[in-house]
């Protein structure tokens, strides 16, 4: 799906796409850090804001704290941004390049605590693996 293939838009949107497949998410899309705020890049699933401000949502939060999140419920999450209303769970984990913050992989599912630390076990080897490209 990947090897030999150098272009950074090809690789990350095979890799949306096979996660969205292979895991049956509701949405899985990348962030990447950009001019001081997360830009969506390759994504599957409904339409997704362009724009995430630092600190700002699970996406800012995950991205300020550095660390993966996992939101059973984000509704109940403060400051969450409803980019569809379906969305019930979600799980950012960060991506790392030089120890820093450089991207963030969103997987939302349309049910309550659909997200546990096998699946962040599991995205940060995906997050990994993207950081190569970056």
């Amino acid at each position: 799906m990947t090897e030999g293939e150098s272009d950074l838009i090809a690789n990350l949107s095979n890799v949306m796409a096979a996660l969205k497949q292979g895991m049956n998410f509701f949405w899985v899309g990348i962030y990447l850090v950009k001019n001081n705020e997360l830009v969506v890049g390759p994504f599957q699933g409904p339409v997704a804001c362009a724009r995430i401000a630092y600190g700002k949502g699970v996406c800012g939060a995950a991205w300020q704290k550095a660390e993966t999140i996992i939101v059973d419920d984000v509704d109940k999450f403060p400051g969450h941004i409803a980019c569809s209303s379906d969305s019930r769970s979600e799980i950012v984990v960060p991506v790392f390049k030089n120890n820093k913050v450089v991207a963030v992989l969103d997987v939302d599912s349309v049910l309550l605590k659909d997200f546990d630390e096998t699946d962040a076990h599991y995205l940060k080897q995906v997050c990994e693996l993207i950081s190569t490209w970056l």
